[in-house]
């Protein structure tokens, strides 16, 4: 697990929003040539999620430590803000009111059932004939599911009956850093 000092979170998160900011005004963002701390050269898998008074207002990010935490971040926070297709795009007249919140992904490990999996601890990724979806470690404790309703609605994510998980199903866990504006 990659681990980063207050002054690397306050700088990912700065990031974000200056991409989301830059976007939402119509202008282009231009990622610096360089100047950030050494450690943010890491990999890991990245997730941006936006929410506007305490509720979710897009979430996107990839699993694999594909991209450094600079690339993953800029990709990651436009997509949230303007790919998200849950939700319209990003205004400028609504930024001010959106709290970034970033999540530094472990590579997902497989588990053996899902009995293995630890709520607030795990993020679980369940995949069944062709579907897949994916929950970050934070979400089944942000709405006080226990592991059943968890894995139900991660079924209907995935766009599979919401019992699917009962039988068929693989599971990947993987645990993440969580930070955001108003705790970095």
């Amino acid at each position: 697990m990659i681990i980063l000092s207050a002054d690397e979170k306050r700088y990912l998160l700065k990031l974000a929003r200056s991409v989301i900011s830059a976007k939402s005004k119509g202008e282009n963002f231009i990622l610096p040539s360089g100047g950030w701390p050494k450690n943010l050269d890491s990999h890991a898998g990245v997730f941006v999620s936006l929410h506007t008074g305490g509720a979710l207002r897009g979430c996107v990010g990839f699993i694999n430590p594909d991209k450094n935490l600079i690339s993953g971040v800029v990709h990651s926070a436009q997509s949230a803000a303007f790919s998200d297709s849950r939700f319209p795009p990003v205004g400028s007249m609504e930024l001010e009111d959106i709290e970034i919140e970033i999540s530094l992904l472990t590579p997902p490990v497989p588990v053996d059932s899902y009995e293995r999996i630890e709520l607030g601890k795990h993020g679980i990724i369940l995949e069944k004939q062709g579907h897949r979806a994916l929950f970050l470690p934070q979400v089944p404790t942000e709405y006080g599911w226990d592991l059943d309703t968890t894995l139900n609605h991660l079924s209907t994510k995935a766009g599979l009956p919401k019992d699917a998980w009962r039988a068929g199903a693989s599971f990947q866990v993987f645990e993440s850093i969580v930070f955001s504006e108003s705790s970095p």
